[in-house]
């Protein structure tokens, strides 16, 4: 008789458990496979993670499947999900599921690969596949469609991109070129039947390819590529282990390569003007001169682009609200909350909040009793009404918040929401760009290298005329002279020596453990040479040098039962 080691899709469960199979499933039944069995008098779904297992239980003492539901990831993406339980240190349902179809997929169709035709390819992407995998650099401008067509030409290739929409735009064109295209999720069957290209957003490092011959990770850079909830899993960290196991060849692309990618493979990057010209111009406002009592974020430079009626402006701001930090005008404190001593908030109210204990009161100054305040930190609300007069027109408010579609104006205020959800612009400002190269987050710079490339295709290249202007305190900080000189490679040499330095990633493996139990269940790890964990009160950092060494440490720990822990590897943020 035929044994399946069946993994149950139930939330906190993460046990394995045997069942018989009865002889009229044994040809439905193989690794993957999606079944319904009993588990403790329900029927419930679950994943077969073996057939017939060296170390199963006695078949005489196990219940049947009762049902195969359809097919699962075939047996490559099972046990890289093991791997990946690890290297994250998660439930490895999460990531059977990030691998099976949305719909009950109960067939397989047949392949629809097609021979390889003569297409335009790039000449780098080809040597690079060629030779194994690496990364190439290219402009903001540039197309990746020439780099992805250079791996079909290879073999069947699994791409990935950041965004859902930008698969799609991809995909059709793959499509147009007389490719058989699967986009994912939708097409999970076509894929697992197999054809030339596989493509989706971050979920797609889980789809199906058979015979996976080339990978393709489009703008390596974005952070829509890394999970923001626990499991805190990367596309690109898991497709280079699937390619390495299958012996395929890797190809990230990006812009800015993070450190990480650079770490991991050989960098190719175009000749100094085709890559400059593929930037726009960027215009750095010196402030270090400003007086700082008098600090103003709508500058003379600024107020020049938005009184161009001819241009469109997008002025981005990532502090949200009317203001994020007051000083009194009368005796200059900064105002704080009477009860936890925090820096409150103006509220769209006009009441002062404090973030913190949620604690409210009148704008009046705890100090001298005044009821005047400086706004050292302007949230995109009140910045919108002050750019608004500044501009002499219209200016419409963009956050995450805000209803789609955007509106058509000459005036965008907001997070950086407002560079997704603006199609073009002239001019993108960033008006306090100190708050995002100096956030306390050590992945910061690479972040707001992010940001700036986002702008750069949002106002086009060089050619075209648009600006992306820099409103700093730092203009001598990487960042800034990679963007202004058009070179991302200026910001890694200092970014590795003080990821080195800090013992950070990709140079060791770290973590974040809390939530409600984190202090039962890190008391419960083992002691485990080589890595550290620290904290207390529900927060703690866990280190070490190798993160499957972090991960068996942090996943031989015991979680409290109903605990809400967040375990994040690598976190985004």
């Amino acid at each position: 008789m035929t044994i399946a080691r069946v993994l149950p899709n139930v939330t906190g469960l993460d046990k394995h458990f045997d069942y018989l199979v009865p002889a009229a499933l044994e040809t439905a039944i193989r690794v993957g496979s999606i079944v319904r069995v009993e588990l403790h008098g329900r029927r419930i779904g679950g994943w077969v993670i073996a057939v017939d297992p060296v170390d199963a239980h006695e078949s005489a003492d196990l219940k049947p499947v009762a049902k195969v539901s359809g097919a699962g990831p075939a047996p490559d993406l099972v046990e890289l999900s093991s791997w990946a339980s690890v290297r994250w240190a998660a439930r490895r349902r999460h990531f059977l599921a990030a691998a099976s179809p949305e719909r009950v997929v109960t067939g397989r169709p047949v392949s629809r690969r097609r021979p390889s035709v003569v297409e335009p390819r790039s000449p780098a992407s080809t040597a690079i596949l060629e030779s194994g995998g690496g990364v190439l650099r290219l402009p903001p401008a540039s197309d990746p469609m020439p780099a992805v067509l250079s791996a079909v030409a290879i073999g069947p290739t699994l791409v990935v991109t950041p965004a859902v929409e930008q698969a799609m735009l991809l995909g059709a064109r793959l499509r147009r070129a007389g490719r058989s295209v699967a986009i994912m999720p939708d097409d999970w069957a076509a894929a697992s039947g197999g054809v030339d290209v596989v493509i989706g957003a971050r979920a797609a490092a889980w789809a199906p390819c058979p015979a996976l011959a080339c990978v393709v990770v489009v703008d390596e850079h974005d952070e829509g590529l890394q999970e923001e909830g626990s499991p805190t899993w990367h596309a690109r960290d898991v497709l280079i282990e699937r390619a390495n196991r299958a012996g395929a060849a890797v190809l990230l692309i990006s812009p800015a390569p993070t450190l990480t990618a650079l770490e991991w493979g050989v960098l190719t990057k175009p000749p100094i003007e085709r890559e400059r010209s593929g930037w726009p111009i960027v215009d750095v406002i010196d402030r270090t001169e400003d007086e700082p009592w008098k600090r103003s974020l709508v500058t003379s430079e600024l107020i020049r682009h938005l009184r161009d009626q001819d241009r469109t402006v997008v002025c981005i701001s990532n502090t949200t609200g009317r203001a994020r930090l007051l000083a009194c005008r009368q005796c200059r404190e900064l105002t704080r909350c009477e009860k936890c001593d925090a820096a409150v908030v103006l509220d769209d109210d006009g009441d002062l909040v404090c973030p913190r204990c949620e604690t409210v009161r009148p704008p009046i100054c705890l100090h001298c009793g005044a009821g005047r305040f400086a706004n050292l930190r302007p949230g995109v609300t009140r910045l919108r009404e002050e750019l608004e007069a500044a501009a002499n027109r219209p200016a419409v408010l963009v956050t995450g918040s805000t209803p789609s579609p955007t509106p058509a104006a000459g005036v965008y205020v907001g997070t950086e929401a407002a560079l997704h959800r603006v199609d073009r612009a002239d001019t993108v400002a960033f008006l306090d760009f100190d708050r995002e190269v100096l956030a306390p987050r050590y992945r910061a710079a690479e972040q707001a290298m992010a940001l700036l490339v986002r702008a750069a295709r949002l106002v086009g290249p060089r050619r075209r005329g648009g600006r992306v202007l820099i409103q700093t305190f730092l203009p001598r900080h990487d960042v800034i002279q990679a963007a202004l000189h058009a070179d991302p490679g200026r910001l890694t040499e200092g970014e590795r020596e003080r990821r080195k330095l800090l013992h950070l990633p990709p140079f060791a493996a770290y973590g974040e453990i809390r939530g409600a139990g984190s202090d039962e269940f890190v008391a419960s790890i083992p002691p485990t040479d080589g890595v550290s964990i620290v904290g207390g009160e529900g927060d703690y950092v866990a280190r070490a040098d190798d993160w499957m060494l972090l991960g068996r440490t942090i996943n031989a720990g015991v979680r409290p039962s109903g605990a809400r822990l967040r375990i994040a590897i690598d976190p985004p943020r």
